[in-house]
C-alpha cells in the first residue's frame, strides 16, 4: 500500500458514488482518479489497465459533454434504456476487444497476467460506454468487471484496489437500484 495508491482509491470512490447519484462532479474527480490509477498501473505492470486509464480519460471528458447536454434540456440527468441490439453489440466489441488487447499485451509487452487485464479492460470501456449514453445496465456490467477486477488486485498484492473494487461492487448495485428507479420514474412521466 502506497501512498499514491491510498490517493487514488479515496478519489475513485468518490468519484464512483457521485456517479451513482447522478452528480456532475463525478466527471472530474474521475479524471483525477485515472491519472493517479495510470500511474499505479505502470509501477505493477499491468498495461492493458494502464492504457485503460487513457481512454478512460477520453471517455469521462465525453460522458461529461453527454450529461451536461443532457442536464441542461431536463435539469436532471435521465437514464436512457439500452436497446437489445446495443447490449449484443457492446458485448460483441467488449470480446473482440479482449481478444485484440490480450494478443497484443502477451506478445509485445512483459505484462503480467495480459490476458485477464485486457478482457477486463475491453469490458471496462463497454461499460464506461454504457454509463456515459446514461444506461443503467451499465452498472451489471460494472459488477461483473469489478468482481474479477477484485481477485486480480489481490493477486497482484494491491490490496486496498481490490478493496476499492469491493466497494465499488456495493456501489454499483446502488446506482443500478438509483438509475432503475429514476427510469421508472421518467417512463410514468411521459
Amino acid at each position: 500500500m502506497t501512498p499514491l495508491e491510498i490517493a487514488a482509491v479515496a478519489i475513485s470512490f468518490l468519484a464512483i458514488w457521485l456517479t451513482a447519484r447522478r452528480n456532475m462532479l463525478c466527471w472530474p474527480l474521475n479524471l483525477v482518479a485515472c491519472a493517479l490509477y495510470f500511474k499505479l498501473f505502470l509501477d505493477v505492470r499491468l498495461y492493458a489497465d494502464m492504457v485503460l486509464q487513457a481512454v478512460f480519460g477520453i471517455g469521462i471528458l465525453y460522458g461529461w459533454i453527454v450529461w451536461s447536454r443532457d442536464r441542461r434540456d431536463a435539469a436532471v440527468v435521465t437514464v436512457v434504456p439500452l436497446p437489445r441490439f446495443g447490449a449484443l453489440a457492446g458485448l460483441a466489441v467488449g470480446a473482440l476487444g479482449a481478444l485484440g488487447i490480450g494478443w497484443f499485451t502477451s506478445h509485445h509487452t512483459d505484462a503480467t497476467l495480459p490476458w485477464l487485464d485486457a478482457t477486463l479492460s475491453s469490458f471496462s470501456l463497454v461499460a464506461q460506454y454504457w454509463t456515459a449514453r446514461r444506461h443503467r445496465e451499465s452498472w451489471l456490467l460494472w459488477i461483473a468487471v469489478d468482481v474479477v477486477y477484485v481477485g486480480m488486485f489481490v493477486f497482484k498484492g494491491l490490496m486496498l484496489t481490490a478493496g476499492l473494487y469491493a466497494v465499488m461492487i456495493g456501489l454499483a448495485v446502488i446506482g443500478y437500484r438509483d438509475w432503475r428507479r429514476a427510469q421508472g420514474v421518467a417512463a410514468r412521466s411521459s
